[in-house]
C-alpha cells in the first residue's frame, strides 16, 4: 500500500488516522496542510499538529465524471468538513450518495483506496466517512 502523499496524513500504530497540519504559536491557529510559514500571520516557526479524527459535514456533492488525470473510481463524494479544531477542509468523502449525507452530520477520518498504480500497488488517500448513528 502506498500513500498518495505521506505529508498529508498518517496512520498511527494503534490504527487511528490523523491529518498532518501545522500550529502557529504566534496566532494560535492550525492550518492544513502543514507548512513552515503560517498562512494567517506569516510567522515562520510553525510546528506539526495532528488534526482530526472527527469532523462535521458542511457542504457536499457527488463527483460523477473523473477529473483530468484522475485514475480512481467514480462516483465519489467531495465536500467541506469542519474539524474538531475549528479548521474547515476541502476533502474527499467515502459516501457518493447525496441522499445519505446531510449538513451537520458527524464524519470520521479514514484511509480510503484511491487507485492501483502501474506497478500494481494500491494507492490510498484520506477521506471522511459518515459516522454510524446509534
Amino acid at each position: 500500500m502506498r500513500l498518495v502523499n505521506d505529508k498529508l496524513f498518517r496512520e498511527r500504530p494503534d490504527g487511528a488516522v490523523r491529518l498532518i497540519g501545522g500550529y502557529c504559536a504566534g496566532c494560535e491557529r492550525v492550518h492544513f496542510p502543514q507548512g513552515d510559514t503560517c498562512p494567517y500571520c506569516s510567522l515562520s516557526e510553525c510546528t506539526e499538529s495532528e488534526l482530526g479524527p472527527r469532523a462535521t459535514l458542511w457542504l457536499f456533492t457527488s463527483v460523477l465524471r473523473p477529473p483530468p488525470g484522475y485514475r480512481g473510481q467514480v462516483p465519489f463524494g467531495f465536500g467541506i468538513v469542519e474539524l474538531e479544531q475549528g479548521l474547515r477542509v476541502v476533502t474527499r468523502l467515502t459516501e457518493p450518495d447525496l441522499a445519505k449525507l446531510h449538513r451537520g452530520m458527524t464524519m470520521k477520518l479514514v484511509i480510503s483506496p484511491l487507485h492501483t498504480a502501474e506497478d500494481g500497488e494500491r494507492v490510498t488517500t484520506y477521506a471522511f466517512a459518515p459516522e454510524p448513528t446509534v
